[in-house]
Order: structure tokens, then sequence, then C-alpha cells
């Protein structure tokens, strides 16, 4: 059946699909294992502590009533990015959606001080990994006749991150990270055409989100101000988008870059 043919309620319907959520087990990923698992489909809920994976796992499977998979994987690894779409395929027998959630934004004192293994490892986790795990998963879905990939970036990776100046240029920003996503949309936009028609692939670029990591934010890192609704998000706040993205309602979406955002960018 067409999604032409298909009523509003079935359009964002997921049963039957497989999920899969890389930093599923808290903040945004999360929210979206179990508001995805709540659309419908089967997930497993990737991350590198395998123990957190199976705490959220029994949790969305009791409130949800479907299957979810907790599996370790650190996505800055090549070989873990195989290990992971593997047992996958092996469990379930097919990927319908892939969302590369997984990140890091590590805080530093100034960028000429910033080490190179924190450079590398902000690169790996957040670009790295995606590239991966987005071929390897857009292969067996084009296989299997269809898919989508979602990314979830940031409106960061627009803005550069840079900083101001001053004696400790860029102290606490997020310029690594900003790179990294910035690399990540054009992994999207790209990907959306080496696998189209079969696969298709968008992103998200956040705002922000009060999550695990927002704990750790240095004191006036946000300007509710700057945000035309006037506040930070809750992680359930980005499950429609990508609820939307994963389904039929989105059908002739690929190689997008959608802001979910407060309206940040708008007033940029």
């Amino acid at each position: 059946m067409k999604a032409t043919d298909l009523s509003p309620g079935q359009l964002f319907d997921l049963t039957a699909k497989v999920a899969v959520v890389t930093g599923g087990a808290r903040g945004l990923g999360r929210a979206l294992s179990e508001g995805l698992a709540q659309a419908g489909a089967d997930v497993v809920v990737a991350s590198r502590k395998l123990e957190n994976c199976r705490v959220a796992a029994d949790e969305i499977e009791r409130s949800t009533g479907r299957r979810a998979l907790p599996l370790a994987c650190h996505v800055g690894k090549w070989d873990d990015c195989r290990g992971l779409i593997d047992s996958v395929m092996e469990h379930f027998g097919r990927i319908d959606v892939f969302v590369n959630n997984a990140g890091m934004s590590p805080m530093y004192t100034s960028l000429v001080d910033l080490s190179e293994e924190l450079y590398d490892k902000t690169f790996a986790v957040n670009l790295k990994g995606p590239f991966r795990l987005s071929c390897l998963a857009a292969d067996q879905m084009a296989a299997a006749g269809g898919g989508s990939i979602i990314n979830i970036s940031s409106i960061g990776s627009q803005g550069g991150g840079g900083g101001g100046g001053g004696a400790a240029r860029g102290a606490g920003v997020a310029l690594p990270y900003a790179c990294a996503k910035a690399g990540l949309n054009v992994l999207t936009v790209g990907l959306s055409q080496a696998y189209a028609p079969e696969v298709r692939v968008n992103a998200v670029l956040a705002g922000s989100f009060w999550t695990d990591a927002s704990k750790h934010w240095p004191e006036g890192m946000v300007d509710r101000n700057r945000i035309p609704l006037g506040r930070v998000a809750d992680p359930t706040e980005m499950v429609g988008t990508v609820t939307y993205l994963a389904s039929d309602a989105s059908s002739y979406t690929t190689g997008a870059l959608l802001r979910v955002d407060g309206g940040v960018a708008a007033r940029a």
C-alpha cells in the first residue's frame, strides 16, 4: 500500500517496524526509544553501557508492550558499529529505522589547549560512528526495499560555536562538536543521494533540550531570551519529529535538515 492510500493515523504507524536508537538509554535517546515503541516499533536500545540499556529496554517493554533489545555499542569504534548491525540483523532480521542519536560535546578551557585526544573522540562519536553505522544500515535497508535513517544534529552546526574573544578564546564552547555536526549534515545529504530511492536519510538540528548532558552546561550557556519560545525543550518534544521522519508520513522527505530549536534559527 502506498503512502497516498493511508489515513493520517496509518501514516504514523510503525507497527512491525524495527527501529535502532544509538545513545538510546538516556536523555533524548531514551525518549526517542520509547516514543518509537509507542508508535508500534520494536526497538533496539544501543549505548556504551549495557546495564543502562537493559534497564531502559525493560521499562520500554513494560510501558509499551513492544519488544526492546538492549545492545552495547561504542559508536566511535569501527568494529562495534559492525557488531551492532550484525546483532540487530541476527535478532530481528531487518532494520527499518536507524536513529544516530549518540553524541558528545565535551567542555574545555580554551581552543588552543584542546587536546588531540578530545578532538578525535568528539569526531569519532559525532561523525565517524554515524558514517559507519549509516552505511551499514543503509545497505541492509536498500537490500530489503526501504528504510529511514535519522541523524540527530545540532543548530550549532550552522552557527560555528566559536565563542567570543579574550584571554581564553572559545573557552567552554563547542567548536569541535559543531564542526562534527556540520559534517553530519553533509553526510545526511550525501547518503540521501547515494541510497535513493530505497532509503530516506534526514537530519534533525536540535536546539536546547534538558538531558543528562545539560546538567553539565556552564551557567549562562543557554540564553532563553534568544529562544522565541522562551524555554529549553523536554526530550519528549523531539519524539513527534523523529516519528514523522521514521514513518510513511514523510515518504517524500529525504536529504532534509529540519530544525527543532524553539525558533532560535529564525531569530539569528
